[in-house]
């Protein structure tokens, strides 16, 4: 993430009650059966009011067929000019008990009280996947289930308001389960925070320590950065070997990411540290192995050793410019090799992941990992950055992420994606996002929205075929609003601007939007 002064859910089950989900299902047809039928809306054409093997139940006439759909001709939709309730689903029988997944695309108007995938009445907890918000772009999203009793209902659901609309199609019902291991944030804000007075508050209101708070809704994994010697004397290597303590402590994973420079390293900027100034490359991969190195053993030594490493941050023009400027890729290669080789050398098993910022630029990340496997670079992951309102919708974001996962075979994850809970600033800086016209259509900036946001990229995650969507990291969760720690690590008087996106709220309290840690 960069940071500069200046412009540059899965939602809590829903009781019962308050959806569609029906305690008891209306009575099944006599051909239920157990493989899903007209999955892709195909059967009966355009304008059909109950399609082929589907039943519906409440506002009847908001459910239809009609042309236009991701796969073939024809698609399911939901809509009404006034508010509306309906769901259209399909009831399934003889089902061999075991792990299923649900497949469907979609697309969303937004708006809606509720729209939702479901799979219901299968022997346990019901489970459900929101719809993501996009109006042009199909949008696949997965729902997993263990059946338990032969039998499982596929559930399409809208509780909506006057004029909003969802697009379904090409639904497959298949044996195997989904979810992401990762639900995680970057809080390398923390220690500084503290340092100068920061507090973190329960949702009551109690103070508490940040880490134990985010744990309590789930969070699992933490990411530090290392600067090699920032001017504020934090994010360096003995902030991170205490800060690794604490997260340990909590149960947690542990993600180090180098900058390799003693201040931000971003896609505008990869400065060398002062101390490597002057040195030539063959230094200069002896310097990137020696500090990763010495980094990581600290970390194994007291027994915090670090279960991913980025080597680099956000490196899309690469890293220690210009020496490792992807305009030179065979010296680019050997500095990333040089910090893939000093991790391998701490710890084997630790993954070794590279950090594009380019979440909805399929094009661009392709580039940039088709030379890279060119020139023999190593690593174990891939993650990218994605912030909505920079890097394009959702759907750019889906398939830049499966095809990265494809084309090279390993995992993937979001790095990272932030959303605003709300636009005016808590000091005097001007907030980085801080208008409703930078806004993500369809997500505002509230704690709703900002849950919303962090629900649907984890959903897009989720999704990615063979089971390799790792998951998410949250930026920035603890960087709340604490004179002196702004942006400038060189300045104790640099403020914030992104204290709006934080998943503490201005009153320190933490944000309703924390549970998104527990999606699946």
């Amino acid at each position: 993430m960069k940071f500069h002064p200046g412009r540059t859910i899965r939602a809590l089950l829903l009781p019962l009650a308050a959806g569609l989900a029906l305690t008891a299902l209306p009575a099944q047809s006599a051909q239920a059966a157990s493989t899903l039928v007209n999955g892709g809306f195909e059967s009966d054409g355009t304008g059909t009011a109950t399609p082929a093997g589907w039943s519906e139940y409440g506002d009847t006439g908001a459910s239809y067929t009609e042309s236009g759909g991701h796969g073939g001709s024809h698609r399911l939709s939901h809509y009404a000019s006034s508010a509306y309730k309906v769901e259209t689903y399909q009831y399934l029988s003889g089902l061999a008990n075991g792990n299923y997944t649900l497949t469907a695309w979609v697309r969303s108007s937004g708006g809606q009280k509720a729209a939702y995938m479901a799979l219901k009445n299968c022997g346990g907890t019901e489970q459900r996947t929101d719809l993501p918000i996009s109006s042009s772009g199909w949008i696949r999203i997965v729902t997993p289930i263990k059946v338990t009793n032969n039998q499982c209902t596929i559930s399409v659901n809208s509780d909506a308001n006057a004029g909003n609309w969802i697009n379904v199609d090409d639904l497959t019902f298949t044996s195997g389960t989904t979810g992401t291991s990762i639900h995680g944030a970057d809080i390398s804000s923390l220690a500084k925070s503290e340092a100068k007075g920061g507090v973190y508050r329960t949702s009551s209101g109690t103070a508490g320590d940040a880490l134990s708070i985010l744990r309590s809704y789930g969070m699992n994994y933490a990411r530090l950065k290392v600067w090699v010697n920032p001017a504020d004397g934090f994010n360096d290597k003995a902030h991170v070997l205490a800060t690794a303590k604490r997260v340990k402590a909590q149960g947690m994973k542990l993600l180090v990411d180098f900058h390799y420079s003693d201040s931000w390293a971003d896609p505008g900027q990869q400065t060398k540290p002062a101390a490597w100034a002057g040195h030539t490359y063959s230094q200069l991969k002896t310097d990137v192995y020696h500090h990763t190195y010495d980094v990581l053993n600290a970390l194994k030594a007291q027994g915090t050793t670090a279960d991913m490493v980025q080597v680099g941050n956000e490196i899309n023009g690469g890293m220690l410019w210009s020496e490792g400027s992807t305009d030179n890729w065979s010296r680019l290669a050997g500095l990333i090799n040089s910090g893939y080789d000093a991790v391998k050398a701490v710890n084997s098993s630790t993954v070794v992941a590279l950090h594009l910022a380019k979440g909805g630029d399929k094009t661009g990340t392709r580039w940039w990992f088709d030379s890279a496997v060119a020139n023999g670079v190593k690593f174990d992951a891939i993650g990218l950055s994605y912030y909505g309102y920079w890097h394009g919708p959702l759907s750019d974001f889906q398939t830049t992420l499966d095809d990265a996962a494809s084309r090279y075979g390993k995992p993937v994850f979001l790095a990272e994606t932030a959303y605003p809970f709300r636009l005016d600033s808590d000091d005097a800086l001007t907030n980085q996002i801080d208008t409703t016209g930078e806004l993500v259509p369809g997500y505002p900036a509230t704690a709703a929205g900002q849950t919303k946001w962090m629900n649907d990229v984890t959903s897009i995650v989720e999704a990615v075929p063979g089971g390799r969507g790792l998951g998410v990291f949250y930026w920035e969760a603890t960087w709340t609003a604490v004179t002196g720690n702004g942006w400038d690590p060189t300045d104790a008087g640099s403020g914030n601007g992104w204290e709006n996106q934080a998943l503490f709220g201005y009153d320190d309290k933490a944000l309703s939007s924390m549970t998104w840690f527990s999606h699946r």
